[in-house]
């Protein structure tokens, strides 16, 4: 397991946030991290409806060390709070999702999304401006066409560089139930967004209308036993796709089988060992995240307790399974009080697939080597983000004696909880997202 140190010496945080870790708004707590295709930009999303984009230092001769630091380039607010007057229903700002698309020219696209609206941002610089209009003064305003005497040609001056975010797309009044993903297709010409009970495909350019490709609602929602909990297409497979659900089932569909694709080409499950079977077994069994990997083989996915891999070419269970955190396992009832048992945990690949890593309590995270079979936790925190600072494993300790770098699994703290990561496409270099920070870190050997 590659030892990953504290490359960058300060934390980052949105702006308007107030610098104190204990005195954050809920405003201010991270909802999603992403990085782009290249890896140069890292997005984050918030549950005030803000974007803040942070774009990599380029290497220079004098400062050669500081490739790699990322610095704030862009924020802009995506989403504003909404009321559903129809339904008597108030529809919050939080970010819920953010997804690169392929940068294409030199201006960068994203899709970013809350409960109900999904909108396509641009995301350009301009450093040059127009000066010289016919009709208009310096300032914009409209000239006294009489006492224009003369023709002049405008020209462009250089001007301080200005990163301006547009939206030119927003994709509205499509879903009944909370957006839970959207996927961006291979073919770039369409994405998905998904609900707690419906897949709707959409076309970027086509704003009023989508189709609709899955739909899992029963004529009684009497007899609801599940819904969809995350969807994602297939990197390369532009008619694949895949979606979980509740009961921890995964589901792969091929568009070309079928318009609506209820009747699902694969069907991933586990069978329960019926000795293990609680009141909580259908709970921590529900699964908060899947994610292709890079080569399109395999399937990952995130319950409460594990990580799994599947291989799209075996369906009865999965070929890898890693404990996250199985010593919770005794604190399913107290996590069942204070709702914790419900925190909707993400995973990540690396650029090649062999190694994953995904959240835990405490602000700790767990990276999982699929090669050599390693694992360690790690702690993002205030106390260890020293420059360059390596970072140590940590240890829970669940009963007995207690070692000196050890902690009880009855110190945890359950209100600092890592939901979000993301790690760099082709580098070593993972951002954290832990309440209100934003830590990234770099393998100490790059």
């Amino acid at each position: 397991m590659k030892c990953f140190s504290r490359y960058l010496p300060y934390i980052f945080r949105p702006p308007n946030t107030i610098l104190s870790s204990s005195c954050h708004t809920e405003a201010d707590i991270i909802s999603t991290v992403e990085f782009n295709h290249t890896g140069e930009l890292l997005a984050t999303g918030d549950k005030g409806g803000r974007v803040v984009i942070f774009q990599r230092e380029q290497e220079s001769k004098n400062q050669v060390h500081r490739r790699g630091e990322y610095n704030v380039y862009s924020t802009f607010q995506s989403h504003e709070p909404e009321f559903d007057y129809l339904k008597s229903l108030e529809i919050e700002e939080k970010i819920n999702k953010i997804r690169w698309l392929p940068q294409q020219n030199a201006a960068y696209f994203l899709l970013s999304t809350n409960d109900k609206t999904v909108k396509l941002w641009k995301v350009s610089e301009r450093d040059k401006r127009p000066e010289g209009y016919n009709l208009k003064d310096e300032e914009g305003r409209l000239r006294d066409p009489s006492t224009i005497t003369t023709l002049r040609v405008p020209v462009l001056r250089p001007m301080d560089l200005m990163v301006e975010a547009t939206p030119r797309r927003v994709f509205a009044n499509a879903h009944t139930y909370h957006i839970n993903s959207i996927s961006v297709n291979s073919d770039y010409e369409t994405y998905m967004s998904a609900d707690d009970l419906r897949i709707n495909l959409w076309n970027f350019e086509i704003t009023n209308q989508s189709f609709n490709i899955v739909d899992i609602k029963p004529a009684n929602m009497e007899e609801l036993t599940e819904v969809i909990t995350a969807a994602e297409f297939h990197p390369h497979h532009c008619n694949t796709f895949v979606y979980s659900s509740s009961k921890g089932t995964i589901r792969l569909c091929d568009m070309r089988a079928s318009a609506l694709c209820d009747r699902h080409t694969k069907f991933f499950e586990e069978p329960e060992d019926p000795s293990n079977r609680s009141f909580f077994s259908e709970i921590i069994s529900s699964i908060s995240d899947v994610k292709f990997s890079h080569s399109g083989r395999y399937i990952m996915t995130r319950d409460y307790l594990t990580v799994k891999v599947w291989d799209l070419n075996m369906e009865n269970r999965p070929i890898e399974t890693y404990q996250v955190h199985d010593y919770l396992r005794s604190k399913l009832c107290s996590l069942y009080e204070n709702d914790c048992i419900f925190d909707k945990f993400e995973c990540v690949w690396n650029g090649s697939d062999s190694v994953i890593m995904t959240g835990s309590y405490n602000n700790f995270f767990r990276m999982f080597d699929r090669n050599t079979k390693r694992d360690v936790t790690l702690e993002a925190s205030r106390e260890n983000s020293k420059p360059r600072a390596i970072l140590k494993p940590r240890k829970v300790c669940v009963g007995g004696k207690r070692r000196k770098d050890e902690i009880s699994v009855d110190s945890l703290d359950f209100s600092k909880k890592i939901l979000h990561t993301a790690w760099h496409p082709s580098e070593n270099i993972i951002a954290v997202a832990a309440t209100n920070n934003l830590y990234i870190f770099q393998d100490k050997v790059n």
